[in-house]
C-alpha cells in the first residue's frame, strides 16, 4: 500500500505545469493572427484610405463589377456615369477599386 502511494505522489511530482497545456492553442492564436486576421485589418485600412481619397473624375469599379466616372462624392455615397446620361448612386464603401489613369499596363509588355 505505501509503495502504491509513494508512486502516485512520485507520478503527480513529475508532471508538467498547467500552463504548458495552453502553449498550442496560444501558438495557433498566434499564427492565425499573423497569418489571417492582421492582413485582412491591414487590406480594409488600405480599402478605406483609397476611398477616403476618391474625387470627381475618378474612374472606379463597383463591387457589383460596374465600370463608372465619379461625377459627385459626399460623406456616404458616390454619383457614378456609367454610360453617356446613366448616372447611378452607389454607397462608398461598395466601391471596389480606383481604376489608375490609362488604364492597366497591356498584358504583353
Amino acid at each position: 500500500m505505501l509503495d502504491i502511494l509513494s508512486a502516485a505522489a512520485s507520478a503527480g511530482g513529475n508532471a508538467p505545469p498547467a500552463w504548458i497545456s495552453w502553449l498550442p492553442i496560444l501558438g495557433m492564436i498566434v499564427i492565425f493572427w499573423f497569418l489571417i486576421i492582421r492582413p485582412q485589418m491591414r487590406q480594409q485600412k488600405e480599402h478605406r484610405a483609397k476611398i477616403a481619397a476618391m474625387k470627381k473624375g475618378d474612374m472606379v469599379v463597383t463591387a457589383g463589377g460596374l465600370v463608372g466616372k465619379i461625377i459627385k462624392v459626399d460623406d456616404h455615397y458616390a454619383e457614378l456615369e456609367l454610360g453617356q446620361g446613366v448616372r447611378v448612386k452607389a454607397v462608398k464603401s461598395t466601391i471596389g477599386d480606383i481604376i489608375p489613369p490609362g488604364g492597366t499596363a497591356p498584358a504583353n509588355d
